[in-house]
């Protein structure tokens, strides 16, 4: 792979640049990386402080406990979310047949079959980064969150125009402590996001699939609603005034 990121429009970046759970093991260029990280480096930072340090990770030796972590994260998250659906499986079985039902249910939604997938294989994705931020007392705030996590959506961008898929993950954080030690992070630095990247299984990038724009957004007061403008053929927004 190249290290030359390929000229994609903005638009069609921001709209296709959604999480990617399921990774190739493939090596990623270290160039690319660093490509990478210089755009992530252009995103917002309160009062320019730029309060941020970018770890990447690469060894793994260094993944393996990691990833061990984050999958724990992962069971005791979602162990309630289990018994919900060992519920429903007695339902549906009633004579103990209970697992194949639950696992059935599971295959229904695909978003818990990727986070799930990702949980186990996150130590395969070739690089890791972790977005810290330094001078941190106690627990992280949203202004500590504001401050990087413009950046970290930057680095995603970027990520998609060299062709590689991400995904903003904290399950880590479960385990800060242990985490903090192994990557020697100084006492005041604090590990926000973990963003594993990594050529897409796939091999393509989708269109993200929300909730339609009208549904979430407010005018001037909340509840507050205005009619969205007409599209044309040619794609140009209808003026209305």
């Amino acid at each position: 792979m190249g290290m030359r990121a390929q000229a994609i429009d903005v638009i069609d970046a921001i709209y296709t640049t959604g999480a990617q759970r399921r990774l190739r093991p493939d090596a990623v260029p270290d160039g690319v990386v660093w490509e990478i990280l210089d755009a992530a480096i252009r995103g917002p930072s309160g009062g320019n402080d730029q309060r941020w340090r970018w770890l990447v990770v690469t060894d793994q030796a260094v993944k393996d406990p990691i990833a061990e972590w984050y999958l724990e994260a992962w069971n005791s998250l979602h162990r309630g979310r289990r018994v919900r659906l060992r519920q429903v499986a007695d339902r549906l079985a009633g004579r103990g047949d209970r697992q194949a039902a639950q696992l059935e249910e599971a295959r229904k939604d695909p978003n818990y079959r990727a986070g799930e997938h990702l949980a186990i294989n996150i130590g395969r994705a070739p690089v890791w980064v972790f977005a810290v931020v330094e001078d941190v007392e106690g627990t992280p705030t949203v202004v500590h969150g504001a401050n990087i996590f413009g950046a970290v959506q930057n680095l995603m961008l970027a990520a998609r125009a060299h062709g590689l898929g991400s995904t903003l993950t904290m399950l880590h954080r479960q385990h800060e402590a242990e985490v903090a030690a192994l990557l020697g992070l100084p006492d005041d630095a604090r590990a926000l996001a973990l963003i594993p990247l990594g050529y897409p299984e796939s091999g393509q990038f989708f269109r993200t699939r929300r909730r339609p724009v009208e549904t979430v957004v407010y005018w001037d007061r909340w509840g507050g609603q205005r009619d969205r403008p007409a599209v044309t053929a040619d794609g140009a927004v209808a003026v209305t005034r």
